[in-house]
């Protein structure tokens, strides 16, 4: 095979891993932003409940709290799958996770919000390696620096 020939297979398989990234960060951007977007609307479809949940883990001004946490899920969620400043909403998705964590499922000796307590760690944990690596070649992001 020539050096040509070498040199354009060389180019073609970086071009295909480059598609094939760019293809798996915006799949894990939506992946990421699904549960949000649900947890979101779910929300919004119950309000006064939400409002009641929040109350009763002793959070002052739960109906800000709630718009608070509408905006980060459902916005950021929205923001994230497009890859508009994807490295600050993520973190600020991640911090959300975090903060989420301990103040509602910080009672770890109940199965179920001990499961709860790990999968937002594991969501912040994802959410941080788009804050090292950024949206991908798939977002707005990469669009406005090109």
């Amino acid at each position: 095979m020539s050096n040509t020939a070498n040199a354009n297979s060389a180019l073609h398989t970086q071009s295909d891993s480059t598609s094939a990234s760019a293809a798996i960060a915006l799949a894990g951007r939506i992946l990421l932003a699904a549960i949000f977007l649900l947890s979101g609307f779910s929300k919004i479809a119950n309000p006064a409940g939400m409002i009641g949940y929040i109350e009763s883990v002793g959070l002052p001004l739960p109906q800000l709290a709630l718009i608070a946490a509408i905006v980060v899920e459902v916005g950021g969620s929205l923001l994230l799958i497009l890859g508009y400043r994807t490295r600050p909403v993520a973190l600020v998705m991640a911090l959300f996770s975090v903060v989420t964590a301990l103040v509602f499922h910080n009672q770890l000796g109940d199965q179920n919000q001990f499961i709860h307590f790990f999968k937002n760690i594991a969501m912040a944990g994802g959410l941080l390696q788009v804050v090292a690596f950024g949206g991908g070649r798939l977002s707005l992001d990469a669009r406005r620096k090109a």
